[in-house]
């Protein structure tokens, strides 16, 4: 059952403690993936790693890095001079936010990165990541932009929807 009432806020030391804890737990998941894919890929089958490994693990460190410092920035907490916290960041944890979005592509690579230890077409998931940029692109923005209306219907419309309002009341009486 729902609690009632207010829906109770959080405060600027909440956030930043689960800001902490979220970039605490994205930062296990990559050196994690990237331990397995350089274990399994880069140790084990070092003779034949090709040209095509390096470069997955390049794309994915870029990737890695780019989401955790946007990540890292949106957290930062604001300190005044005797040290009390003065803002504790953006939230990381909200929902719908840009945050969401970066682990989103945090977990994808991840993924893709551990299972590209089997096959490196196993990369071309990755297209899952443009394919979604895309189509928030045309829900959220370009599809509302294509399909709204002109502002002013047209006035010759109303009036015969008027002319047959009164004739249906007429009928009526």
């Amino acid at each position: 059952m729902a609690p009632k009432g207010k829906v109770g806020t959080r405060g600027k030391k909440q956030i930043f403690e689960e800001n902490r804890e979220t970039l605490k737990f994205y930062l296990r998941i990559i050196l994690g993936a990237n331990a397995i894919y350089c274990l399994v890929t880069l140790v084990f089958f070092y003779s034949s790693a090709s040209f095509w490994a390096w470069l997955a693990l390049g794309f994915s460190l870029a990737v890695y890095g780019a989401s955790y410092h946007s990540m890292s920035s949106m957290a930062r907490a604001a300190f005044s001079e005797d040290g009390a916290l003065m803002d504790g960041g953006m939230d990381l944890n909200m929902e719908q936010g840009m945050a969401e979005h970066l682990k989103d592509v945090i977990l994808l690579t991840a993924i893709v990165q551990v299972l590209s230890c089997f096959s490196l077409y196993v990369w071309s998931f990755w297209l899952l990541a443009p394919g979604r940029a895309l189509y928030l692109l045309w829900v959220n923005v370009l599809g509302p932009w294509f399909t709204a209306d002109s502002g002013t219907p047209a006035p010759e419309h109303n009036e015969k929807r008027q002319r047959r309002q009164e004739r249906r009341q007429m009928k009526r009486l």
